[in-house]
């Protein structure tokens, strides 16, 4: 049988890259991907492959009257091209938690972009063009765009048949989840204070923006099964609901990542992938498929834009005395994650401070605006720039510096949260806030130099609109908590298979799980902890696939700690698999075999002495040790419906912003000089690693400051900007100067005591650019991202 092209192959760490655990190692893919050698995705082939398209809903809300496709069908070079009638199982919807999300509408159509028909042919242009003859008749009806139109007593249910487990606790079914926080008594609270302050936010909807389309290969199998090469997530998730539509058992539907091009959350939802294996094993052809931009926009989910309802309360000693505050995230048409997000907005809605009385209602709406998920940062980082925003104004109306009121509320080791859960490892938030305090300022006027304005360090940059006039400089902080983690009692585990043997010589460790490397570097830390456990120098890395057991998402932070954890624990077994063997082969010649601690290092077996007894390759010799084992980590339980206690989280991490901004406060331009930031890591395995972590969410939440939102017409529901051309990310010249100050704070319940890294910057970002600006400008500035517009007044005219 012929394979593809562009199939990820296993990857060898030898001695270019020897380091173990706290070795900023070099990414084993590093050097392809910047050279253009790396295979992504959408860069597979197969020698006889089919070309798949989606036909998307032009309308945001409207009943499905017919679908013709003898057009399409007559198209020479066509393939296949299914409806919702032709799919062969009575499954035939999926979802991470509620399967509320059709393989292909049926009836009517909920949001814009909705997938319809697809499409099989032998030539991409052809399967565009026989998707554009696919004729469909819509009746529009009345879309549900905010909370008042989809709570209204007589507003449209978006799923007239909810039959999901939240339905029962929620007050209205176009209401996906609610989640409310009740501690101690804010009513009396708020007579102990002196000073209270209200505020109200909005968040836009962020797009995770990765640059590396959603695309996959489905490839039929002679037994009737199809094994499916995509860029995801969490493989065995894709595959849990990949099965029961196409008909086929699990061990029938064989799953490979293949090259990933960023996901920070859009891939942890299905996207493509049935309708490639779909047309797969109708035309008994391997078929790929891939978005253009345009369509990538309306093929994942994007970040929950939100509105914040916030009430502060504190004594004039600058102590908090409560948090009032209802979160109101937009879930978009279907459910996608969004009962965790919630969770995680209310969990954490009060951020990193100490206060005994809290009052939170979190709640995502059903409505037929693109359907929301995971993002980097999943409900923290709304609430975040809300509290943050609030923490700003309470320091204000004090007369207090507003790092100082904050690290008088700073929370530490053993506060309690407002769940009841208390936080029992290091919470270093009044250190965090001290030292990125005291890192330098960048200086004033750097534009400025004898030839003239460097108009590249000013508002506008190469655009030239100013030399200086008009420009202002201002400074912010912000501080954030965000969980690593699954949470809410989710059996969160991960698998590890690793085998030890010889070849040509050398001990060699091989490592497999169901990991998908996204751009984190977690087939770095794979072998960083192989090497570090096993004394070995050469160490492989196998292709991600589900023929090993499932490694969970890579979200949440989770991976380096729980997979990371599951490799640390599968390589501990197979240590002491190889010490065995040692013994029963040498331990006669030695007595330290049986009486001193051994340890495997520099391919040799070693007393804690540092005394060799043998090398490993004599110890192995004939031999392999090969174990797969699966890894927890500390059970969390589900908060409580009614006042939202319980042990919901695993672990914290915490980080801290300094922004230094430059604005035109005659253009409304924005230009963020610095965005300093110090974080908790607990253990950096490779520091180097944990460094761009932090530099790549601290820029995606620079992003959402100052000019990232997918624009949806509040009248229609259709997207208004899905193209990098009209929805702005962060380009290098956008991006400051990102000193990091990392502080390590073992977690003693963690696998050496790390905490996760990728999401706290991008919580903390945000409010401290937004806090710099409103330093610069004077502006309440209560929305995210900010326009020129808003720093202007032009938006008010």
């Amino acid at each position: 049988m012929a394979y593809p092209t562009g199939v990820p192959t296993k990857i060898t760490q030898g001695s270019a890259a020897q380091g173990g655990i706290g070795a900023s190692t070099l990414r084993p893919d590093g050097t392809l991907k910047v050279t253009g050698e790396f295979a992504y995705s959408s860069d597979m082939w197969h020698e006889d492959m089919l070309w798949g398209q989606l036909l998307r809903s032009p309308v945001a809300h409207a009943e499905i009257v017919s679908i013709d496709t003898a057009e399409a069908l007559a198209l020479p070079g066509v393939y296949a091209v299914l409806t919702y009638d032709d799919l062969p199982t009575d499954v035939r919807h999926y979802g991470l938690e509620i399967q509320d999300t059709p393989v292909l509408a049926h009836g009517k159509v909920r949001h814009h972009g909705e997938p319809v028909a697809i499409v099989a042919a032998d030539h991409p242009e052809t399967a565009r063009r026989a998707a554009a003859r696919i004729r469909v008749e819509y009746r529009e009806l009345p879309v549900i765009t905010d909370e008042a139109s989809a709570t209204a007593l007589d507003a449209i249910l978006l799923h007239e048949h909810r039959a999901d487990h939240h339905v029962g606790h929620v007050p209205h079914p176009n209401i996906v989840h609610r989640q409310p926080i009740v501690r101690g008594d804010v009513t009396k609270a708020a007579e102990r204070a002196d000073v209270i302050v209200k505020g109200e936010y909005t968040f836009g909807m962020q797009d995770q923006a990765f640059l590396g389309p959603e695309s996959g290969l489905a490839v039929p199998e002679e037994d009737g099964g199809v094994h499916l090469y995509i860029a995801t997530q969490w493989l065995h998730s894709d595959l849990r609901q990949i099965a029961p539509v196409l008909g086929l058992p699990a061990d029938k539907v064989r799953m490979t990542l293949s090259g990933v091009g960023g996901a920070f959350g859009g891939r942890e939802d299905l996207s493509m992938q049935i309708h490639a294996c779909l047309l797969a094993l109708r035309t008994g052809k391997p078929v790929k498929i891939v978005y253009n931009r345009f369509e990538s926009f309306f093929g994942h989910v994007h970040r929950h834009p939100a509105k914040l309802t916030y009430e502060h309360g504190a004594t004039r000693d600058g102590k908090l005395t409560h948090v009032k505050a209802r979160i109101v995230l937009d879930g978009g048409a279907y459910a996608s994650a969004s009962p965790a997000v919630v969770g995680n907005a209310a969990s954490l809605g009060v951020g990193p401070y100490v206060v005994d009385d809290v009052d939170i209602e979190a709640i995502a709406l059903y409505t037929n605006n693109p359907p929301c998920g995971a993002m980097r940062g999943f409900g923290a980082v709304q609430a975040c720039f809300a509290y943050e925003a609030q923490m700003d104004k309470v320091a204000r109306e004090l007369g207090l510096d507003p790092v100082e009121f904050r690290q008088r509320n700073a929370m530490e080791q053993g506060t309690l949260l407002p769940t009841g859960q208390p936080v029992d490892s290091p919470a270093p938030v009044a250190e965090l806030l001290r030292r990125v305090k005291a890192m330098p300022l960048p200086p004033e006027r750097q534009w400025e130099s004898s030839e003239g304005a460097d108009v590249r360090q000013l508002p506008g940059g190469l655009s030239n609109t100013t030399h200086g006039e008009g420009v202002v400089r201002g400074v912010g902080y912000a501080v954030g908590i965000k969980n690593v983690g699954f949470s809410e009692g989710f059996d969160d585990y991960s698998t590890a298979r690793v085998r030890m043997e010889v070849v040509g010589g050398e001990p060699v460790a091989t490592v497999h799980t169901a990991m998908a490397e996204v751009g984190q570097g977690g087939v770095t830390v794979h072998a960083q902890i192989a090497r570090t456990e096993l004394g070995v120098t050469q160490v492989t890395i196998q292709p991600a696939d589900t023929r090993v057991g499932s490694a969970g998402s890579t979200s949440a932070s989770r991976q380096t700690y729980v997979t990371g954890g599951a490799v640390k624990n599968a390589c501990e077994i197979v240590r002491e698999k190889v010490l065995e063997i040692g013994r029963r082969r040498f331990g006669s010649y030695h007595p330290a075999w049986a009486t001193a601690e051994l340890l495997l290092e520099g391919g040799k077996v070693v007393t804690d002495g540092g005394e060799a007894l043998a090398d490993l390759a004599d110890v192995l010799e004939g031999e392999a040790v090969e174990v797969e084992e699966e890894w927890r980590h500390r059970p969390t339980e589900p908060f409580d419906l009614r006042t939202g206690q319980g042990n919901g989280h695993v672990q914290y991490s915490f980080a801290a912003h300094r922004a230094v901004v430059e604005v035109d406060t005659e253009l409304g331009l924005v230009k963020v000089i610095e965005l300093a930031c110090a974080q908790d890591v607990g253990k950096a395995l490779n520091p180097l690693s944990v460094v761009g972590q932090i530099q790549g969410g601290t820029t995606q939440g620079l992003g959402v400051a100052v000019m990232e939102e997918i624009v949806v017409d509040p009248k229609t529901a259709k997207v208004r900007n899905p193209s990098f051309t009209d929805y702005l990310i962060p380009t290098i010249l956008d991006t400051p100067t990102i000193p990091v100050d990392v502080l390590e704070l073992a977690d003693e319940h963690a696998p050496y005591g790390l905490r996760g890294v990728g999401e706290a910057p991008t919580l903390s970002s945000t409010p401290a650019v937004l806090a710099a600006v409103r330093n610069a400008t004077g502006l309440t500035l209560d929305r995210t991202p900010v326009r020129p517009e808003h720093l202007t007044g032009t938006d008010r005219k």
